[in-house]
């Protein structure tokens, strides 16, 4: 699985709280991939994809 995050986050923090092994915030408030997701982290992966309120996660 590749995760990686469009333009157009608005800084919810929702994808770092609910997969913290893939996402953090960055200094300027907005998500960022840190790594890529382990076969023990690809669900909570899809799953912030799928909760991203700007829709800009993406998990393929």
């Amino acid at each position: 699985m590749q995760v990686s995050i469009e333009p157009g986050c608005i800084g919810c923090g929702l994808c770092a709280s609910t997969c913290p092994a893939v996402f953090e915030m960055n200094a300027e408030g907005l998500a960022c991939v840190t790594a890529q997701p382990g076969p023990s982290d690809e669900e909570a992966a899809r799953e912030a994809a799928g909760n991203c309120p700007a829709n800009v996660i993406r998990a393929e």
